[in-house]
C-alpha cells in the first residue's frame, strides 16, 4: 500500500500492473461506505481479466487514508469529480483512464467524464445514482438504523481506520433534507466516451431508472442488466461483470 496527497489530504491507493502493451489504467472509485479493503479481490481480478493497469484508491474520509474531520455538504461528489480526482490522476501520470465506479464512485466516473473536459477512455458504472430516489432513501434511513443497533459498525470496522466519521460522512448528508434535489443528470449529454451502465434488478438503493436516464441522455451507452443481483454487481455477478467489462476495455482500447 502507497500514499499520496492530494487536495491537501493523505489518501491510501496501489498499483496492479497487469497490463501489456497498450492497454489503458482503469482506476476504481468505490461506493459511499467503500474502500480499497472493501473492493476485497475485485480489483486484481479485473486487472487480470481486462489485461490492463489497475489503480484502486480509498477517498478522503475512507479505509486508512486521512479521516473526515467535518460534515460532507451536497457537492461532495462534484468535488471529488471535479477536484480531487483531476489532481489525483495527474499527480499519477494517469491519461486517458477508463474510470469503473460502483454507487457514489459511479455518480463521481459520470461527473468527471461530463464536466471536467479532461479526455476520459470509458466509463463504466455499476448501480450510478444520477437523481435520488424514494427507494435509496429508506434503505439509507435502514443502514442508520443498522447502524446503531446491530453488528454494522464492527463488520464496517474492519475497512475503515475511523468508521463512525466514514459512516456519517456518507449516510448524514444522503439523508439531510436538502440532499433530496441532488441531480447530475446536466453532464450525461457532455460525456463523450463510451460509457457501460450496469444495474441489479434486486438493487435496494435504486431502479432501473437510473441507468436508463444515462442512456436517454448520453451519446454512447451500453446497458447491463442483471438479475440476481443487488446493490454491488462485482459481488454479487462478478463473472458477469467481468466478462462485460473485458469487452467493453477491448472496445474502447480498439477505437
Amino acid at each position: 500500500m502507497a500514499f499520496i496527497n492530494v487536495c491537501g489530504h493523505r489518501l491510501e491507493y496501489e498499483r496492479i500492473a497487469a497490463g501489456g502493451q497498450g492497454r489503458p489504467t482503469l482506476v476504481l472509485l468505490h461506493e459511499g461506505l467503500g474502500s480499497i479493503a472493501m473492493w476485497r479481490d475485485f480489483p486484481q481480478r479485473l486487472a487480470h481479466a481486462t489485461v490492463s493497469h489497475v489503480i484502486v484508491y480509498s477517498r478522503y474520509g475512507y479505509g486508512d487514508s486521512d479521516p473526515l474531520r467535518q460534515p460532507r455538504d451536497v457537492r461532495y461528489m462534484h468535488d471529488e469529480g471535479l477536484v480531487v480526482l483531476p489532481e489525483l490522476l495527474d499527480r499519477l501520470g494517469i491519461a486517458r483512464p477508463v474510470l469503473v465506479g460502483h454507487s457514489d464512485g459511479a455518480s463521481i466516473a459520470l461527473i468527471h467524464a461530463g464536466g471536467s473536459d479532461r479526455p476520459v477512455l470509458g466509463v463504466i458504472a455499476m448501480a450510478p445514482h444520477v437523481m435520488v430516489e424514494d427507494i435509496s432513501v429508506a434503505s439509507i434511513e435502514a443502514a442508520r438504523d443498522a447502524y446503531a443497533t446491530t453488528d454494522l459498525r464492527v463488520r464496517l470496522a474492519r475497512y475503515h481506520a475511523d468508521v463512525d466519521s466514514a459512516f456519517r460522512g456518507w449516510n448524514d448528508i444522503w439523508l439531510h433534507p436538502d440532499f433530496r434535489a441532488w441531480n447530475i443528470e446536466e453532464y450525461l449529454p457532455r460525456i463523450r466516451c463510451p460509457v457501460l451502465a450496469i444495474q441489479g434488478e434486486d438493487d435496494e438503493y435504486g431502479t432501473m431508472e437510473q441507468v436508463m436516464r444515462i442512456a436517454a441522455a448520453a451519446p454512447d451507452v451500453e446497458i447491463l442488466k442483471l438479475g440476481d443481483c443487488r446493490h454491488s454487481p462485482h459481488r454479487d455477478q462478478t463473472g458477469a461483470v467481468l466478462e462485460a467489462a473485458s469487452r467493453f476495455v477491448d472496445r474502447v482500447t480498439a477505437g
